[in-house]
């Protein structure tokens, strides 16, 4: 079985086969050519996600056509047809071993990823060649190991401040308008792990009002999400209802399952911000209990009720103005993608394994 690498049901790399067409037999009595088999592209296309070239063809498996041989009628055999991958933007193609075979940056670029073996010819002897087989993995590419997930006004900036050990970089991307904030977080064995601000998100983003919708496309390329809420809730203007820090996570939630449903299935930690403020510690009370029996307080949110809840692996409580808690939520980031990384290698291994043991029909 092709290793996958899953955030519940979102999919971020898939390791595909591919074969060149045959070539077609070349006619010895007349000197005819054989056609070439086609070749194997993989093609950037908008709107395709890897997790729908997974489930369209369970067998990841793409041939290009063969040739045709040559015949008395046709004496130089047509060529095969080319097959073409349909892929996302802003994935990196890859041969099995981590050789880059291209990028796709933008709609339309293309990598050949196998080509059509030649067709017979008097050069050969009139037999044809079989096409290049191989395995490919098309890997979507990322801006951070963590994105920050929160409204404006959650101290987000501030947040990532405090936990980089630098001021966080303005990044840009080859495949992405989206100019997020990158910070760095040192650990004390020289670990570096990235955490993305992206540009804030607000009510109604799946709508796609304002940066909205660019920013919950790129919430899909982190490895996990830290959702930042304000100890206190919030209220956006003073024309929207005011938010309780409840209710502001399953917003956020909302937002992300309406624009896409599988990012409420990504590994999660919710960083609980300014707990600075009176009263912060009751409220951090009243957010954990209705956070452990979501359905009990769900009558709290009138029209934005999440059918799936986000499970979060830690709860931090933060100052990002005074310090408290940025030590500790340094270690469950830490902790949370090392057990990330653990599972992948793990499932790499047992992939490998089951490839020795049932060895694949495909290169008969």
């Amino acid at each position: 079985m092709a290793h996958t690498a899953f955030f519940g049901n979102l999919v971020d790399n898939l390791r595909l086969y591919v074969r060149g067409g045959s070539g077609g037999m070349g006619l010895p009595r007349l000197g005819g050519q054989g056609g070439n088999g086609g070749d194997v592209w993989v093609v950037a296309k908008k709107d395709v996600t890897l997790k729908r070239i997974k489930d369209k063809y369970p067998q990841k498996r793409f041939v290009g056509g063969a040739g045709a041989n040559s015949r008395v009628r046709s004496l130089r055999g047509e060529r095969g047809e080319d097959k073409q991958i349909f892929a996302p933007v802003g994935i990196t193609v890859t041969t099995d071993d981590g050789r880059i075979l291209g990028d796709l940056n933008a709609e339309g670029d293309r990598v050949i990823v196998a080509k059509g073996g030649p067709g017979g010819s008097r050069y050969t002897a009139f037999e044809p060649s079989k096409g290049q087989v191989k395995h490919i993995r098309l890997d979507l590419k990322l801006i951070a190991d963590m994105g920050l997930v929160g409204f404006p006004n959650a101290g987000k900036s501030s947040l990532l401040t405090a936990i980089s050990n630098a001021t966080p970089q303005i990044a840009s991307y080859s495949f992405t308008t989206l100019k997020p904030e990158i910070g760095k977080l040192m650990y004390k064995d020289y670990k570096q792990i990235s955490v993305a601000d992206l540009p804030g998100l607000i009510e109604g983003a799946h709508i796609n009002k304002g940066m909205g919708h660019k920013f919950l496309k790129h919430v899909e390329r982190t490895r996990q999400l830290l959702f930042v809420v304000d100890v206190c809730g919030f209220q956006l203007a003073s024309q929207t209802p005011f938010r309780s820090a409840f209710e502001t996570v399953q917003l956020l939630t909302k937002e992300l399952e309406l624009y896409k449903e599988e990012l409420v299935s990504k590994p999660a930690l919710l960083v609980v911000n300014k707990m600075d403020l009176p009263d912060a510690e009751d409220k951090l009370q009243e957010l954990k209990e209705h956070l452990q029996n979501p359905d009990q307080f769900s009558d709290l949110l009138p029209d934005m009720i999440p059918k799936k809840y986000m499970t979060f692996k830690h709860v931090v409580p933060v100052s990002a103005t005074t310090g408290f808690g940025i030590d500790h939520l340094k270690s469950c980031i830490r902790e949370s993608l090392d057990e990330d990384a653990a599972m992948e290698t793990k499932a790499i291994h047992q992939e490998r394994l089951q490839a020795l043991r049932y060895p694949s029909h495909e290169h008969l």
